[in-house]
């Protein structure tokens, strides 16, 4: 089909030098590339971090009329563009059109931050989420976007916390759920490969996860059981202004010793002791010290390839919106099936502390 990869995933930001600061300190990002108005970028200024094959574009809007301001008035620091490498965007931007994809800007050349020749278009999504469509001769993780020049390189840290995206999940108004995910089969040939339906004793969430045939884009959706029950879904609703990204799940080979890092100067969701207590009986014996696991809060789930594990932090943000999932397969493909129930009730202990 023609989607490959994701290319980049871009943030708009209220101000992109603490952005950067945020990711690059306390992430363990490198700046790759910068950008605004001196090197052609037409109200606003961007940034490009990296981190294993994950970029993440910041950008901050300089006029009141440029996207991204309007983005960050109405929902806050969040994912705006999630940029999907192609190897024939006119073609894509066609197919997916003819499916009842809005066009956004047809497909346009132009040069990439290196002088390359390139294509690209954009499309919209839910809410205010768009895909941009890539189509470059440089290499997935070498791609500059045009008005980017690369900056003085920084030292990454030895080895990298992260390896890599895992997913975006995305939040959905009530009842939107099914549609979706036909959208993204009929336009984009993404198949649903995973199914999850939670209660909880307040709400509850159906979700439904579509994948590129390439795998390596993964879209978890996510829609409220109810509109008289949203839940914390309904709370990521109502303060981001409509459907969003709601967190972005990043790859590691070591879990334990990254969350012990980030635990410095991140906060993570709690997770109850009885989780803990529960665990064997729900899995069997395990193989490894959960001692390290319970210290920090780390969440295990098995499917029939191997063993999950993930534990999710608190937003930074005002608003308490995108928030990030720390993430090790051992084989595993699913996505901590049996855990969201506990996420979902941490997360909404989370909004009733922010509230209180």
């Amino acid at each position: 089909m023609f989607f490959e990869d994701i290319e980049y995933v871009e943030l708009c930001v209220a101000d992109v030098s603490s952005a950067a600061g945020f990711y690059s300190d306390r992430m363990g990002f490198r700046r790759v590339a910068e950008g605004g108005p001196e090197t052609g970028l037409v109200g606003r200024r961007s940034v490009l971090l990296q981190q294993g094959t994950l970029r993440l574009l910041l950008t901050q809007g300089l006029t009141a009329d440029d996207g991204a301001s309007g983005f960050v008035e109405r929902h806050g620091d969040g994912v705006r563009d999630i940029a999907l490498r192609t190897r024939d965007a006119v073609g894509a931007f066609g197919h997916v059109t003819q499916r009842g994809a809005r066009p956004l800007r047809e497909p346009v050349k132009a040069l990439d931050g290196e002088g390359r020749s390139m294509l690209q278009a954009t499309v919209a999504t839910v809410g205010d989420l768009v895909h941009s469509f890539i189509q470059s001769d440089a290499a997935v993780g070498a791609f500059l976007p045009p008005g980017l020049v690369p900056c003085e390189a920084e030292v990454p840290l030895t080895p990298p916390p992260f390896s890599g995206l895992d997913h975006l999940a995305i939040c959905l108004e009530p009842g939107t759920l099914d549609a979706t995910v036909r959208f993204y089969q009929h336009a984009f040939g993404f198949h649903q490969s995973h199914e999850e339906v939670v209660h909880t004793r307040q709400s509850g969430m159906n979700s439904k996860v579509v994948q590129s045939p390439s795998t390596r884009i993964i879209l978890p959706l996510q829609e409220p059981l109810s509109a008289e029950n949203p839940g914390q879904i309904g709370e990521f609703l109502r303060r981001n202004g409509g459907p969003g990204v709601q967190h972005i799940a990043l790859l590691t080979a070591d879990i334990v010793g990254v969350v012990r890092e980030l635990r410095r100067h991140t906060r993570f969701l709690e997770i109850p002791a009885p989780y803990y207590e529960r665990l064997e009986a729900r899995l069997g014996a395990l193989d490894f010290d959960l001692a390290p696991l319970r210290e920090l809060g780390i969440l295990v789930d098995r499917d029939a390839w191997g063993t999950l594990l993930q534990t999710f932090t608190r937003s930074e943000h005002p608003k308490q919106t995108l928030f990030f999932e720390v993430i090790q397969r051992q084989e595993a493909r699913g996505f901590g099936g049996a855990n969201i129930r506990a996420l979902f009730e941490a997360v909404e202990r989370d909004y009733a502390r922010a509230q209180a």
